[in-house]
């Protein structure tokens, strides 16, 4: 499993929290409606295990419908050589910094213990960027739960389209998402120490919020979201760099589009909660949402 294709979801991959805490028994689909157009929104996670091989019907239903597919980021297109060749750039240390000099002693001893138990030499990962580390982490733990990328809702959706001959568009370039992590260079220690929080209970911190996704449980995903983000200046921050300042990016490109255009839309589900979510933005510029 490749963890490039998903850098820009660390917190818990992805999540589905809804504004309604009504309980479904399936992930949520939401179609946006002005004038007449119908488009249709898909919270996704990027990984998954056996049991989420295949789309729902309403799903595939709606990428019918729709003249095109938008996604974060279409991985589909870069060949494993490309997405290294493009990542790379962003993820090492420069002007002689090294991945001791960027975090604390205690944080650096961590993860020597933590990779030495994995029979890893933690000075390999000496000329990356923490987050990439992170990412490292978070790939292994994945895997040793039984998940992957491969059953991650993202890349259904992308081969279903393709299957289909269903036009594929991105919101931002790889780069763009790899640029985003610059802004929380200063939290590379509180990044860390959280994915070891994280880690240290994944059941709560990951599978349980899986199963939440797959059921409906929209109750359980908005405790954890409100507890993730909340008013430290780790949670702020990073709620503003990874998710609202992104969210109101897409929303400029999406709506003049929505208007005119059946779109289907899927994007990690974190991104649709709450003031600065996508579902909230929608129906601030007049767009009817409902889910299906």
């Amino acid at each position: 499993m490749n963890a490039l294709t998903r850098i820009s979801h660390f917190f818990i991959v992805a999540l589905l929290i809804t504004f309604s805490l009504n309980s479904y028994a399936a992930p949520a689909l939401y179609k946006i409606e002005k004038n007449g157009v119908n488009s249709y929104l898909f919270g996704t996670v990027h990984v998954g295990d056996a049991s989420m091989q295949g789309l729902p019907k309403n799903v595939t239903d709606a990428i019918d419908a729709s003249s095109q597919v938008i996604v974060e980021v279409d991985i589909n297109k870069l060949t494993p050589l490309q997405m290294q060749q493009r990542s790379m750039p962003f993820m090492l240390l420069k002007n002689g910094k090294t991945l001791q000099t960027e975090l604390s002693a205690e944080n650096y001893n961590k993860l020597k213990d933590y990779f030495a138990k994995k029979s890893i030499d933690v000075a390999m990962f000496n000329g990356l960027k923490p987050w990439a580390v992170m990412v490292t982490m978070m790939q292994i733990e994945f895997q040793n739960a039984g998940y992957s990328d491969k059953t991650g809702i993202d890349k259904q959706v992308l081969a279903y389209a393709k299957n289909k001959d269903i036009k594929v568009g991105e919101l931002e370039t790889l780069e763009q998402q790899l640029q985003m992590f610059d802004g929380m260079e200063l939290l590379s220690n509180e990044m860390i120490a959280e994915t070891f929080e994280q880690l240290a209970d994944i059941n709560t911190y990951f599978i349980k919020l899986v199963d939440a996704w797959k059921n409906g449980d929209m109750q359980t995903l908005t405790n954890y979201y409100n507890t993730s983000f909340d008013d430290s200046n780790y949670g702020e921050i990073s709620e503003q760099v990874m998710l609202i300042n992104r969210n109101n990016n897409w929303i400029k490109q999406l709506t003049p589009r929505l208007v005119n255009e059946q779109l289907f839309i899927a994007v990690g589900a974190l991104h649709l909660p709450e003031q600065h979510g996508l579902l909230k933005q929608l129906k601030d510029k007049g767009f009817n949402v409902t889910r299906l």
